[in-house]
């Protein structure tokens, strides 16, 4: 397992956990970023930017990379 923000572009994982307050993880559940969701980074901004992010469903997303450090993933 690793965090969402150490994942390559291009390369798919699943959402294990939200390492978080309650408050901010139920914020990306409610966007879609939920335990169970199959999530690709697309790119990453430089700089320390956010990550474009695109969700099973298909919705693409930018997260924030101090917030996707407390995404746990797991590879798919």
């Amino acid at each position: 397992m690793t965090s969402l923000d150490l994942l390559s572009p291009q390369r798919s994982a699943a959402i294990t956990a939200l390492r978080m307050a309650a408050r901010e993880a139920a914020w990306l559940r409610a966007i879609g970023l939920g335990e169970g969701v199959t999530v690709t980074v697309l790119r990453r901004a430089p700089l320390g930017g956010p990550l474009h992010v695109r969700v099973s469903g298909g919705a693409e997303l930018a997260v924030d990379r101090d917030l996707a450090r407390h995404v746990e993933v797991e590879a798919a």
